[in-house]
């Protein structure tokens, strides 16, 4: 694993200044003693217990042994792992990057409330010859909850009440509501996660490790790798690239580079997803944060504004000539640069060590707290009063829309849908995003919050159309699915700085799925989450804009796509 840093001039007095604190306060020993002088002295000691973990699950191989070797010997062939957020995404990353290892199940990640998403996964898998792993730290977080009386209910029909535990797993936190369910459903499994380390700074954690052992990857060799990205980050400075990583991206928010872009060898893609929760979550808060950038295409220099920090992890023996031309020219240009290689995948594991450390070090540069989520459980209070409401009476709260045409519903708060110019006889739905779009500004990024199947040919229209507002407005875009989202940059979009302009798509549901136990179904938890999730953004202040795109996802997306490019035309002829 190599590093190297282009750090242009106008940034260079800021991050030597940053060095020389950090070099002369002894801020490297002060971080691994644990020391919440770091920070805001708000209890971060309390949750660092991720800087020793690797240590501790190397000591632990015999019991992630004994599990390889339980899955291999029972044959299965699916592994299902329901979480979210922290407890997902690094499990994703290893499903994503390394693929099926012979004689293992082929691990795959449900992190979605999404009815047809959630059908169609069900519809994929014989669940006679599978193990569900079922990853909450606390136990009691709503989606992996319910995904687990769904899935252990198909499970008891296809294998009976007796036998249906012992397809399960569970990681959870000791005495959690999960361990208590594990328990008396007769779990195969039970992994316990460490109370001091939060679900983002986890993937080390047994949270990652138990589903990298589940898929038969290599723990000894994933570990000895983080192992030496821990030794690493105890160096002094001049030899300490994570450290060295922490206060750049300090330094560049703190002078306006606020907008994180990653670029990575196509083998390695699904790192950034990992990436973008831990730096939105651990970032945004306090109208600070730094809002991370995943799979946009590289660009000229010309479509990226004075806003960015790019950071290319490339795989060498993946190495694209023209990837690496492309982001010369960037460095070239005068934009801060990160260049991180890695030879071979399993370097992967130094990498979330490396990046957890940077992340905290720029928490302390730009003066948070970088292991809380404050803004986080605002999105899911709303979700449980909508349900809950749903389970009184019957239906969820209407809302009426600011507009309707094309088959399509439009909705806003009433001052935003006063800031957009359309409202009248003459409005529709090309000039209500044209004017959504106007809101656009320098430094802004756009932001598209898609409560929607996750679905190859979904993504690739919205990818399409997030791209030519890029090149259009020379702004940061994003996308996200909901609710995985929530967990991850929602954080840094309701706590962040108020630079967001958001386009949220919903949809009506061709299928409903019931859930075991409760009086709702998946369709209406997915339409409570994103009517919750608009709600805090508007509360916030944030540019939102909604589109409901009906029964016919496809159709809707493709009318929205033609509406957003003369939307653009328009702007582009003033």
């Amino acid at each position: 694993m190599n590093t190297r840093f282009a750090i242009p001039q106008q940034l260079r007095g800021a991050y030597d200044a940053a060095a020389a604190d950090w070099t002369t306060n002894h801020k490297i020993d002060r971080l691994w003693q644990k020391d919440p002088a770091l920070w805001t002295r708000s209890g971060e000691e309390n949750w660092l217990g991720w800087t020793d973990i690797v240590a501790r699950q190397q000591k632990d191989l015999d019991a992630f042994t004994a599990l390889a070797n339980d899955v291999k010997s029972a044959g299965f062939e699916s592994a299902l792992l329901l979480g979210m957020g922290g407890s997902s995404l690094c499990p994703e990353v290893l499903s994503v990057t390394f693929g099926r290892q012979p004689g293992f199940p082929a691990l795959q990640i449900v992190d979605t409330t999404d009815p047809a998403q959630i059908k169609s996964i069900r519809n994929r898998v014989d669940l006679k010859k599978s193990i569900v792993i079922v990853a909450s730290k606390s136990g009691s977080t709503l989606e992996p909850n319910i995904l687990k009386q769904y899935f252990f209910e198909e499970m008891r029909k296809a294998v009976g009440t007796e036998l249906a535990g012992s397809h399960f797993i569970a990681i959870t936190d000791p005495g959690s509501k999960m361990e208590q369910v594990a328990k008396g459903d007769g779990f195969r499994h039970i992994f316990y996660g460490d109370p001091q380390i939060g679900g983002r700074y986890s993937a080390l954690s047994n949270f990652g490790v138990v589903a990298a052992t589940v898929a038969g990857l290599d723990v000894a060799r994933l570990l000895a790798e983080a192992a030496k990205a821990v030794d690493s980050a105890k160096n002094p400075l001049a030899d300490n690239p994570a450290v060295q990583l922490g206060l750049l991206l300090g330094v560049a928010h703190n002078a306006g580079r606020n907008k994180l872009t990653f670029f990575t060898s196509p083998e390695i893609y699904d790192l950034g997803a990992w990436l973008e929760q831990l730096i939105a979550e651990s970032t945004g808060k306090l109208g600070k944060g730094i809002t991370p950038v995943d799979r946009e295409p590289i660009g000229a220099p010309a479509v990226y504004g004075h806003d960015r920090v790019f950071a290319y992890v490339r795989l060498t023996d993946a190495a694209d000539a023209s990837q690496d031309r492309a982001v010369a020219a960037l460095e070239d240009a005068g934009h801060p640069v990160v260049h991180i290689e890695i030879s071979n995948l399993y370097e992967i594991f130094g990498e979330f060590f490396s990046w957890e450390i940077a992340t905290a070090v720029a928490g302390s540069v730009m003066g948070i707290n970088p292991f809380d989520q404050p803004d986080v459980e605002a999105a899911k209070i709303e979700t449980r009063k909508l349900t809950t409401e749903y389970e009184q009476t019957g239906r969820l709260a209407y809302r009426k829309p600011i507009f309707a045409g094309e088959d399509l519903l439009l909705f806003a708060s009433d001052e935003y849908a006063a800031r957009l110019k359309s409202a009248g006889p003459g409005a529709s739905l090309g000039t209500y995003l044209r004017d959504h779009l106007s809101q656009l500004h320098t430094g802004d990024y756009f932001a598209i919050l898609a409560f929607l199947p996750m679905f190859a040919e979904h993504e690739a229209v919205i990818q399409a159309f997030r791209h030519r507002i890029r090149d259009m407005k020379r702004v940061a875009t994003c996308m996200g699915f909901g609710p995985r989202f929530l967990h991850s940059t929602g954080q840094d979009y309701k706590g962040g700085p108020n630079t967001g302009v958001f386009l949220q798509l919903t949809a009506d549901h061709e299928i409903d799925l019931p859930i075991p136990g409760q009086k709702y179904s998946f369709g209406v938890v997915i339409d409570a989450q994103a009517a919750g999730d608009l709600a805090v953004l508007e509360s916030r202040g944030r540019r939102a804009l909604r589109v409901h795109l009906g029964r016919d996802v496809a159709a809707g997306l493709a009318k929205l796509s033609k509406a957003v490019d003369h939307a653009l035309q328009y702007q582009a002829i003033r």
